[in-house]
């Protein structure tokens, strides 16, 4: 049994699925791929048993069968063959693997594939169409904020809602959050569920920045997505996401615009002088002038920066945590922001000046307690 295919091709394709794979595992199987061979397309699949990724293409092969490939002897060997056809034999009783190219023959051992993990089964799914490049935006906007605290299991990953509102992307790690929310994707059956962080990242890999629609299906245990010839499902989060809409100010009296690059920058600069633990940064804002600094009382560091700026409001001082606000300007587009803030207490809430109207993004940062 065998399969010819491109080098280039078989490459591109698995690197696609490799994301997945994890090393140390306690199933050797899971550090391979599965190949199976149907009807002269090849499916490659890889899963950690909490996520499944495959990617069809066509090869050329006369014959159907499955199996399992260790991925990264398989990986390594391609990244070194220059563009040229390889044939993949398989002993079907031994499962012994060859590789031959133009170059030379390589061996290696393989796997029943039927003993490899299934994926899950899609039963009573419900559907939802979404075009690539609002998942992509959605995810990409949204899984900086994700929490990796294990005790608490829900902020782990990303909630998505759907319903006729819209859809909705949340994530939080208590100390920020992110609401990013397309008003044009609805639906009549409101549903909502979390997505890990390792698959959101999967599909952020596979999914085009461009209107190709993506097929979403789920139900109370697994999502689903089918995106062009990939294929991938996850297990969700089987928790409670937080109550997010009560930590989000109603009322911000005071409001301040200013350049995200100039406070990025700025950001960036005085960061460096601050202290190492709590990277703290204030921002003293006083008519149309803001001041940004920040020190380190043990080293005797200190910097201060003055930025111009629009500012409606009173006088306010108020300490950030400056790796946060980073991320947020980082992620953001659009050449100013808006930053709606009450007090020192307060949370102060970012979002880009300039909204399609389709959109509405909304990031919100804890402050922290100013040292004198």
């Amino acid at each position: 049994m065998k399969l010819i295919v491109s080098s280039s091709t078989l490459l591109k394709n698995i690197q696609k699925v490799s994301g997945v794979i994890s090393t140390n595992t306690v199933l050797p199987i899971l550090e391979d791929f599965l190949f199976d061979i149907n009807g002269g397309n090849l499916s490659v699949s890889a899963t950690d048993l909490e996520t499944s990724i495959s990617i069809t293409f066509e090869v050329d092969a006369t014959e159907d069968f499955k199996i399992a490939i260790p991925a990264k002897i398989l990986m390594s060997i391609l990244k070194e063959l220059p563009e040229q056809p390889v044939t993949i034999s398989f002993d079907e009783n031994t499962f012994a693997v060859e590789l031959t190219s133009d170059n030379g023959n390589y061996k290696l051992s393989g796997e029943n594939g039927d003993d490899f993990p299934k994926i899950p089964i899609e039963e009573d799914v419900q559907e939802l169409n979404v075009p690539a490049y609002v998942l992509s935006t959605g995810i990409t906007k949204s899984i900086f904020a994700v929490s990796s605290d294990e005790l608490r299991p829900a902020m782990n990953g990303v909630l998505i809602q759907i319903n006729e509102d819209g859809l909705t992307f949340v994530a939080t790690d208590a100390h920020k959050l992110v609401k990013f929310n397309r008003k044009d994707i609805t639906s009549d059956v409101s549903g909502s569920f979390i997505i890990p962080k390792k698959a959101l990242n999967q599909l952020k890999a596979v999914v085009p920045n461009n209107d190709t629609m993506v097929s979403l299906r789920y139900n109370k245990d697994n999502v689903f997505f089918n995106i062009g010839n990939v294929y991938l499902a996850c297990r969700l989060i089987d928790q409670r996401f937080p109550d997010y809409n009560t930590v989000i100010p109603k009322e911000n009296p005071n409001l301040l615009v200013i350049s995200r690059e100039d406070l990025l920058s700025s950001l960036r600069r005085t960061t460096i002088f601050s202290n190492k633990t709590t990277s703290q940064v204030v921002m003293k804002i006083v008519g149309n002038t803001l001041t940004v600094s920040a020190q380190d009382l043990d080293f005797s560091n200190e910097a201060n920066e003055v930025l111009s700026c629009e500012y409606s409001g009173e006088d306010l001082e108020i300490g950030f945590n400056s790796k946060f606000l980073i991320e947020m300007l980082t992620t953001l587009a659009g050449q100013e922001i808006r930053m709606e803030l009450s007090t020192p207490t307060r949370a102060g809430i970012v979002r880009p000046s300039d909204q399609d109207e389709n959109e509405d993004l909304l990031m919100l940062v804890m402050p922290v307690m100013i040292n004198k």
